[in-house]
């Protein structure tokens, strides 16, 4: 820690946490109207639903291979140079998007913006647990999520209402001024409140090793889409198990690994971490599942699409520092239990009316979600950050992304596997989606329940007699 460095709530570190978030409120306002635009993306470029995913995918397999590498960005360099190094890179793969010619620069683009977004959204986060004074911890970690809860709201609806009007490459170049002005004022109020270790080393086996291991992982559930249990897509599995593997090895046996294992000794903190990615799983896998569920089984117009997830996700943004609030002067238990119960209700309740969906139906169960993710999500993070020493706080941080960007990945890739796979056996594209978005809901909706379980466990199995 700096040692004139004092934790203090005030309006520079405000700003400094909404400029790291602008960053990552644009890049979730891409990755959510983007959601709205693969059928027209996946037309103008003569491309397939398997393939159309990976402009999301391949977005957050980069973030997750990122994330980790966070720690030691940030005991190598100073915040405010990170910060501007984001901004400058985001910008770069938002203009290569806007112009892309083919799909392969197009998602050149959004891996650019994925390497860039995985430096912002910790650093956000990194921000409030280095300086936002402990009493305030949880209102902020509400406050910093809600600025990415946000956009999931205004995604769908923008990204639906912009391409009617001016074409998708308008999406990207529409948030260019917002990104400007979070470089602004990041570059003035982003302030250091730990040293720097110039000495500091980068574990390159270790990115090379969990970088092949996701890569393999949401290949291998996409490849599964068209194929089946083909002995190409298990020899994919295969070569995931063993390059995680190695990585585990490897982590324990390095003195400065990508990832602490020591972090995974603390039962709370993992069985948190399970329930960050199985959320996030859910997350994705919705709001790649809703809009286009809606457009192709229902007929419903892209901008109509866009706007069924906006109640839900404007839900999350009230909930957020509400539970944040709850958590600082309750406890843990009261939002978790109460947001994993709306959660459940609302997978539940797109099982069960699976076969008569209308938009309406669409936007109205996800309410129910938008308040659960509101009340839990953070609250979660807090809660498991809480039960790691101080001095592996950083990490566990870096860990939590790193699950929740991977979850979100594999939620759309395994969701696009899924009805992917119905509409490829069937020439009937209403019929294939509809029974196709069934079992993806069914799907869903074990995730979220495997969430509710590991949530109970931290409760009252991990928290050994504490107030949770």
């Amino acid at each position: 820690m700096v040692e004139s460095f004092e934790r203090k709530l005030d309006a520079r570190l405000v700003a400094s946490i909404v400029a790291a978030g602008s960053l990552s409120f644009c890049a979730v306002v891409f990755e959510t109207a983007m959601n709205v635009a693969l059928p027209a993306l996946m037309e103008e470029f003569a491309v397939d639903t398997a393939t159309i995913q990976w402009i999301t995918s391949g977005y957050l397999l980069m973030l997750a291979v990122m994330i980790p590498t966070f720690p030691f960005l940030k005991a190598r360099f100073a915040l405010r140079r990170l910060f501007v190094c984001a901004v400058l890179l985001f910008l770069a793969g938002t203009l290569l998007c806007a112009a892309a010619p083919a799909f392969p620069v197009l998602l050149m683009g959004r891996v650019v913006q994925g390497v860039s977004t995985g430096i912002a959204i910790p650093l956000m986060f990194s921000i409030v647990v280095d300086q936002v004074p402990h009493e305030k911890m949880g209102l902020m970690m509400g406050v910093a999520s809600l600025i990415t809860a946000v956009a999931p709201a205004v995604g769908p609806s923008y990204g639906g209402a912009v391409m009617e009007l001016a074409g998708w490459r308008m999406v990207f170049l529409c948030l260019v001024p917002v990104t400007v002005l979070s470089l602004g004022i990041g570059s003035a109020c982003v302030r250091q409140a730990t040293r720097v270790d110039a000495g500091a080393r980068f574990d390159l086996v270790g990115f090379l090793l969990l970088g092949a291991s996701f890569f393999a992982l949401i290949y291998g559930i996409n490849a599964a889409s068209y194929e089946g249990a083909s002995p190409m897509v298990l020899a994919v599995f295969v070569a995931f198990a063993v390059a995680l593997g190695v990585f585990v090895a490897h982590a324990r046996a390095c003195d400065h690994p990508l990832i602490d294992m020591r972090l995974f000794s603390f039962p709370a903190f993992s069985a948190s971490a399970a329930v960050i990615a199985a959320v996030s799983f859910a997350i994705l896998g919705f709001a790649y599942l809703i809009p286009n569920y809606a457009q192709l089984a229902l007929g419903a117009s892209a901008s109509l699409s866009g706007t069924l997830m906006l109640p839900g996700c404007a839900l999350v943004a009230v909930f957020a520092p509400l539970g944040g609030r709850l958590l600082d002067r309750a406890g843990a238990r009261l939002p978790i239990i109460t947001g994993m119960a709306c959660l459940v209700a609302s997978v539940v309740l797109y099982v069960a009316f699976a076969s008569e969906l209308t938009p309406f139906m669409l936007g109205g169960f996800y309410v129910l979600f938008g308040i659960g993710q509101g009340l839990g999500f953070s609250t979660t993070m807090t809660n498991g950050l809480g039960a790691l020493p101080e001095s592996i706080r950083t990490d566990g941080n870096s860990v939590f992304n790193t699950f929740q960007q991977l979850g979100g990945s594999i939620g759309v890739s395994a969701v696009t596997a899924v009805v992917g796979a119905f509409q490829g056996a069937s020439q009937n594209i209403v019929a294939s989606t509809v029974e196709g978005g069934y079992w993806a809901f069914v799907l869903l909706a074990a995730v979220v329940a495997l969430a509710a379980l590991c949530s109970v466990l931290v409760l009252f199995v991990f928290s050994r007699g504490k107030r949770a």
